[in-house]
C-alpha cells in the first residue's frame, strides 16, 4: 500500500482550488502527512524584461512577492487552520519561476510522495495559447499527481 509521509499542493489561489484543497486537507489528515503549500509566481520573460528598467523590474518583483505571501497566509488560514487538530503539519512556500519547473523542483527538494493540484478544465484553442501546468507536471513527474478538475 502506497504511504504519503509528504503532500505537495501547488495552488494558483484561483476559485478552483478551494475544490483541491478540499482533498489535500482529507488526504493530509487521513495519512498525517506533512502538507506543503506552494505557489509559483511566474516570471516575466526575459524579452519582456529587458524593456523595463532594473529598479523597475526589482520593485514590481518585490510587490507580487509581498502580496503572494499576504495571499498564502490568508489561504492556508481559511482552508488549513484545523491542521493540527486534524494531526498534519503545514508548511507554505512561494517562489519565482516557470510553473511546472518550480512544481517539479520543490516536490524533490521536500521529498514529496504525491503532488496534489487543481486543474482548470481549458480545452482546445486556449489550453493551445496557454497550455496546461497540470498537464506538464503529470507528464513529467517521477511521483504520483492528484488533479483535481475545478
Amino acid at each position: 500500500m502506497a504511504e504519503y509521509k509528504t503532500l505537495l499542493f501547488a495552488t494558483d489561489f484561483s476559485e478552483g482550488a478551494s475544490k483541491a484543497a478540499d482533498h489535500a486537507r482529507s488526504l493530509a489528515s487521513l495519512c498525517k502527512a506533512r502538507l506543503h503549500l506552494l505557489h509559483v509566481i511566474t516570471e516575466l520573460t526575459d524579452k519582456r524584461r529587458r524593456r523595463l528598467p532594473a529598479e523597475v523590474v526589482n520593485t514590481f518583483v518585490r510587490e507580487v512577492e509581498t502580496h503572494a505571501l499576504e495571499d498564502m497566509h490568508a489561504f492556508r488560514d481559511k482552508y488549513f487552520a484545523d491542521a493540527a487538530e486534524a494531526g498534519y503539519e503545514v508548511t507554505t512556500d512561494v517562489v519565482i519561476g516557470s510553473g511546472f519547473q518550480e512544481i517539479l523542483k520543490q516536490a524533490e527538494i521536500i521529498g514529496a510522495d504525491l503532488i496534489v493540484m487543481g486543474t482548470h478544465g481549458r480545452t482546445g484553442l486556449e489550453k493551445v495559447l496557454v497550455g496546461s501546468t497540470a498537464e506538464r507536471v503529470v507528464r513529467q513527474s517521477i511521483i504520483p499527481v492528484l488533479t483535481i478538475r475545478e
